[in-house]
């Protein structure tokens, strides 16, 4: 099935029509540090606009006009949504506009390493808030898709990288071991939560001088899902403080003797990073960390190879 990829045009008058209907001018209304799906552009200092790129990623926009309300009703840190219109009645594109946090998204800013844990301490308590909405309470997300379970088989993924030669005999054995020994530790079953689906650095708003999460941006990748999978967004080097802001949200302070819940992320890394090995090309100018072909690959290599904290080394 053919993707829908045709284009919203957003045009200097189209800007200018939407900016003029919530007190802004065109002048300032310029193009900010952008995702996949959307345009972004500031309409004063207040708040900003979101418009999707094509027609195939409006059913995004959409569903972030449904999650967001009932993200914030939960306590997380989102900008508020101030008019959302997907029917083009009023200009020739679908559009949001949305208050504006403060800061900068943290793909933007180099933090030095313990600021850097902070915030994802934040994040992780933030993530916890979010966890508590579940299908039983949809309040209103009755339509929300859910996930099919983050990559399926693995040892049915090494088998056939095996096959098509992405990997060889040793390696492959070594990796169907890894998962042996991860899936001891996995839960027997894993409820379904409400998750944000991409808590990566360029949806993650802080002010840079203080260290502070100001907001978590870019919600249309939300769904239900095992809470483990929100944690394979962000290189596995800052997990350790995103749980540890989690736990303590949670009032899990103390982690369980399995380990669970870091046998439950590495494993999603892992599974997300060989599956990236069949699809090798490069995606230039993507923000995204993943989106070099060997980046999660890379970030597995250089989380272990830093001597990472108890108890990640026992998981190798």
């Amino acid at each position: 099935m053919e993707k829908d990829t045709e284009k919203y045009e957003t045009s200097d008058e189209t800007l200018a029509a939407i900016a003029a209907r919530h007190g802004s001018t065109a002048e300032g209304v310029r193009p900010m540090p952008s995702g996949v799906a959307n345009r972004v552009y500031p309409l004063g200092d207040e708040l900003v606009l979101r418009i999707p790129r094509t027609k195939e990623f409006l059913p995004d926009l959409v569903k972030e006009a449904m999650v967001i309300p009932v993200a914030r009703s939960a306590g997380v840190r989102a900008p508020d949504i101030v008019a959302f219109d997907d029917t083009c009645s009023v200009v020739e594109v679908p559009y949001m506009v949305m208050t504006r946090a403060p800061g900068v998204d943290l793909a933007q800013v180099e933090l030095p390493a313990a600021q850097a844990e902070r915030v994802h301490r934040q994040v992780g308590r933030e993530l916890a808030k979010l966890h508590r909405v579940s299908p039983e309470t949809p309040a209103g997300l009755e339509t929300l898709p859910a996930d099919d379970g983050g990559g399926g088989d693995p040892w049915a993924l090494v088998g056939r990288l095996l096959a098509e030669g992405w990997l060889d005999a040793g390696a492959a054995r070594w990796l169907n071991g890894w998962f042996d020994r991860l899936a001891e530790r996995l839960p027997a079953d894993s409820r379904q939560v409400l998750v944000h689906g991409d808590i990566a650095p360029q949806n993650l708003l802080v002010s840079p001088g203080e260290g502070e999460l100001t907001g978590i941006v870019d919600w249309g990748d939300a769904q239900w899902a095992d809470p483990a999978t929100e944690f394979a967004k962000t290189p596995l080097s800052l997990v350790p403080a995103l749980l540890d802001g989690y736990r303590r949200e949670a009032g899990e302070e103390t982690p369980d003797s399995a380990h669970s819940w870091e046998a439950r992320v590495l494993w999603f890394h892992l599974v997300w990073a060989l599956g990236r090995l069949p699809d090798p090309v490069p995606k230039p100018g993507e923000r995204h960390w993943t989106a070099p072909p060997a980046g999660r690959l890379l970030g597995l290599l250089r989380f272990f190879a830093s001597g990472p904290p108890a108890p990640w080394g026992e998981l190798a």
